[in-house]
């Protein structure tokens, strides 16, 4: 059976981009991070002895091998077919491996490295022009979608859309403009339980010691103030991982 057929006795559909829930149009960079949240749902390490997450798994390895390949992917976009017999597909290969290569473990130093190069960067403007506009103005919903966002961060990242809106880059969205002190106060208040939260963990884990720590914290911190499918965690592997994954490819095909 091949990977199209596949697909739809798994996931009830045969077009790879909506087995991750994109589209043709979507870039290498949003096929990647989509493909890290929808494998991460059924990945062996959750499920073990269930045969079928683990078929599903393969599947979705061998279709974010063709989406990722350009040739492979001008030929799917042109003619809707998948070859079989190319070397993507024909060759054994163990795709719980080319999993972890693509997302190697984060650990704490890949956090505040991430977190330091991030902050006050071209990147994070955008994609908080991204969050702003997505969410119309919605500080509540940008600054709980923002990577690496604390209720310190709030001042500057309003800073960076208010120049935004002055330059005429995006529109000037009433419930950013015209946010009451209300919202603000509940919002601030909100960060401060989660910042007390987050202190609590912290003692109970004894973060510093190890790096699994920091990563539960930051899920269980994340679960509380979660308002979208994004999270904190699958963003940050799906983007800090995309350097190392290369270059850890790059060295395995000179080997």
């Amino acid at each position: 059976m091949g990977l199209l057929e596949r697909c739809q006795e798994l996931f009830s559909t045969s077009s790879l981009y909506e087995v991750l829930g994109i589209t043709k149009a979507s870039t290498e960079a949003e096929i990647r991070r989509s493909y890290y949240k929808v494998s991460l749902k059924v990945h062996p390490d959750r499920a073990p002895d269930d045969s079928l997450a683990t078929e599903k798994f393969q599947v979705l390895g061998k279709l974010y091998a063709v989406l990722s390949d350009k040739e492979q992917r001008a030929v799917y976009d042109e003619q809707g077919v998948v070859d079989e017999e190319s070397d993507i597909l024909s060759q054994d290969r163990c795709w719980e491996d080319y999993w972890r290569l693509l997302f190697p473990k984060i650990t704490v130093q890949d956090i505040l490295e991430f977190e330091q190069k991030y902050k006050g960067s071209e990147e994070e403007r955008k994609d908080l022009i991204q969050l702003y506009v997505q969410h119309q103005g919605d500080m509540d919903a940008i600054t709980s979608s923002a990577l690496c966002c604390s209720q310190e961060d709030e001042p500057r990242l309003c800073d960076i859309i208010k120049e935004a809106i002055k330059s005429g880059e995006v529109t000037a969205f009433p419930a950013f403009t015209q946010e009451n002190e209300k919202k603000k106060r509940a919002r601030r208040k909100r960060a401060d339980r989660e910042r007390r939260e987050a202190e609590e963990l912290q003692k109970k884990m004894r973060l510093g010691d190890q790096d699994d720590s920091l990563v539960k914290m930051l899920k269980q911190k994340q679960a509380s103030r979660e308002q979208n499918f994004n999270s904190f965690l699958s963003d940050l592997e799906a983007k800090y991982s995309k350097t190392s994954g290369k270059s850890k490819k790059g060295q395995e095909g000179k080997k």
